[in-house]
């Protein structure tokens, strides 16, 4: 039979040493998502950036590319 009036147990019947777990758990993934994201836009703006001082260096003539 399930519990009625003051026999209920707030938060579904979780101790909160197990909500503390699963909110940790919750932050964790979140936590690790934002730094892959932030790790993965580095990446691409310091391609970008380098691709980009590579084409200038070409056109400059201090690298030259394709040539013998």
């Amino acid at each position: 039979m399930a519990p009625r009036g003051d026999e209920r147990r707030p938060n579904g019947g979780l101790t909160d040493e197990q909500i503390e777990a699963i909110k940790e758990a919750i932050l964790a993934s979140i936590y690790e998502e934002i730094g892959r994201s932030i790790v993965k836009k580095v990446l691409w703006y310091g391609g970008a950036v380098f691709a980009a001082l590579v084409a200038w260096l070409v056109a400059k003539g201090y690298i030259q590319m394709g040539r013998p």
